[in-house]
């Protein structure tokens, strides 16, 4: 709730002051440009980056692979784009910083080692729901059973009972 009140209360309340002190050391109007060309540039910027992370992703994906940096990165370039279409040089800022292509990779993978993959695990004694995150022995696992290497589980032959003549066929 307090970061909410910062984002939509104090945040506008900055960039108000500063494009005033700006305003009053440069003009008006030059702030204006300045705001606009920003937003026309990271515009520009955002098509270009985001063209570059889909191809990125489609590749990824055409070789058998999640691309989740990929998806971080797009994410990141969402955002990038509503901040700097919005007037102010804070959110310009900050919105640069997303996009850049050299630091987008960076504040990506830091986003995603926050991200806790959370999955549905079983128990033996039935299904259970958990809040744990997927460890990395978990998800080796998972990898080897979705490329066909380990399939674990039990099974009956009922076919042997049958040719032991321990019970008839159905």
């Amino acid at each position: 709730m307090g970061k909410l009140f910062l984002l939509f209360a104090i945040l506008p309340i900055l960039e108000i002051t500063i494009l005033i002190n700006v305003g009053e050391q440069i003009g008006g109007w030059n702030t204006v440009a300045i705001v606009i060309a920003t937003a026309f540039l990271g515009a520009h910027l955002v098509r270009q980056q985001g063209l570059s992370t889909l191809l990125s992703a489609q590749q990824k994906m055409q070789s058998g692979t999640i691309p989740g940096q990929e998806m971080a990165e797009g994410l990141l370039l969402v955002i990038s784009g509503v901040l700097l279409v919005t007037p102010g040089f804070i959110t310009d800022i900050f919105g640069f910083l997303l996009c850049m292509p050299f630091t987008r990779p960076i504040i990506a993978k830091s986003l995603l080692k926050q991200m806790a993959l959370k999955v549905v695990q079983t128990n033996q004694h039935g299904g259970h729901f958990s809040d744990r995150p997927f460890t990395e022995s978990q998800q080796n696992n998972a990898t080897s059973a979705e490329q066909g290497d380990i399939i674990e589980g039990e099974y009956e032959n009922k076919d042997d009972g049958i040719k032991q003549g321990l019970r008839k066929p159905d």
